[in-house]
């Protein structure tokens, strides 16, 4: 019972995420919003000052090391373009179906584990997995939007 709950909880969660995707994309990206998620995310660590949630510094490296292999197909489909000589983040036709996908995977990845792991410390690893996603893909998307950026603004001519 708690895995369809936590399932359906998931689905819902990646719907609610890909809705705020689609609507971001319709409003100017800002280094702000580029920034922030990964900052806010980071307070979840708290979670391992708890003694029921440690886990092993190679499990945490591998979680990481999955969220970052998981990253390049997000930074690949994360793409800037300039609009009224503003930035926006381009709409990828591909997103809802990355995170769907990303989302199967979790899942099943949870059930096997889950038989092996104590739901603590795979929530943990979870949390660093997704950590390890987001944190490449914003730095890779503040690098985009920083190249983009010098298109949009000209640098300052010296003054004489």
């Amino acid at each position: 019972m708690e895995v369809v709950i936590a399932t359906i909880v998931a689905v819902c969660m990646a719907l609610i995420a890909i809705m705020i995707r689609l609507k971001a994309a319709a409003k100017p990206a800002s280094l702000k919003k580029i920034l922030l998620p990964p900052l806010f995310m980071s307070t979840g660590f708290l979670m391992f000052t708890q003694p029921m949630f440690h886990i092993s510094l190679s499990n945490a490296l591998e979680a990481f090391i999955v969220g970052a292999l998981f990253s390049i197909v997000l930074i690949k489909t994360s793409r800037f373009e300039v609009r009224d000589e503003k930035i926006y983040l381009k709409r990828s036709r591909a997103f809802p179906f990355i995170l769907l996908g990303l989302l199967v995977f979790r899942i099943i990845l949870k059930l096997v584990l889950g038989q092996y792991i104590e739901w603590e410390a795979l929530s943990g690893m979870f949390f660093i997995l997704a950590f390890g996603m987001l944190l490449p893909w914003r730095l890779s998307m503040f690098i985009k939007f920083k190249r983009v950026e010098k298109t949009v603004i000209p640098p300052p001519t010296p003054v004489s």
